[in-house]
């Protein structure tokens, strides 16, 4: 599958790699806390990659197959660079930090396999997150957004919901005899299902 990502006011630039990732490097879809930001010139002001919201010791994985370059310190930090196979000449080249390494520099990783963890924050994430992924993408000196490597199924997919589940039920020895008699049957038939459902949970409450 083949992605191309253009962006306004910048040289067009072609992420393309071997197959969209289908997961992000951490949790299921984790806040943006702050978004990729392309500097107007080499060494100008900006934002190489994207900060993703994530509880310090939280599992970091690479996004897709490839080859670690890099598994060490940089100014403090621990750095993974994975070049994702199949992605040309200079290849595509992600970047995560700061991270606890589990891997060394030449070992080859799959999708989704663990490259290590996530460190105490050095400053560079926003108030707005106490602890955050930098994640970044570049191909040769050219920085990417490395939300363009995601299939559209995962930057989409919502969060996970916990819905209401109702005429299930409970286990009589769960049940309070005084909420088992036919009077509080008769009671919970007059209300609406949702009411219904919500005396049945909060029954045993003082």
């Amino acid at each position: 599958m083949l992605l191309l990502a253009v962006f306004t006011g910048t040289p067009a630039a072609a992420a393309t790699a071997a197959a969209a990732a289908d997961l992000w490097p951490v949790g299921d879809r984790p806040a943006v806390v702050r978004a990729w930001s392309p500097p107007a010139t080499p060494y100008g002001p900006g934002h190489r990659g994207v900060d993703l919201a994530a509880p310090i010791g939280a599992p970091v994985r690479a996004v897709a197959a490839g080859r670690i370059v890099f598994a060490g310190q940089v100014a403090g930090r621990g750095v993974v660079s994975v070049d994702l196979t199949g992605t040309g000449d200079p290849p595509l080249r992600t970047t995560y930090e700061p991270v606890t390494t589990t891997v060394k520099a030449g070992a080859e990783v799959t999708a989704g396999e663990v490259i290590g963890t996530l460190e105490l924050p050095t400053g560079h994430c926003p108030p707005t997150a106490p602890s955050c992924l930098h994640w970044g993408l570049r191909r040769g000196a050219t920085y990417l957004d490395p939300l363009s490597l995601l299939d559209p199924s995962a930057l989409h997919r919502p969060p996970a919901r916990l819905l209401p589940v109702w005429n299930i039920p409970a286990p009589a020895a769960l049940v309070p005899a005084a909420f088992a008699s036919a009077a509080f049957a008769s009671a919970l038939g007059d209300l609406p299902p949702w009411a219904a459902g919500w005396a049945r949970r909060h029954s045993g409450a003082g």
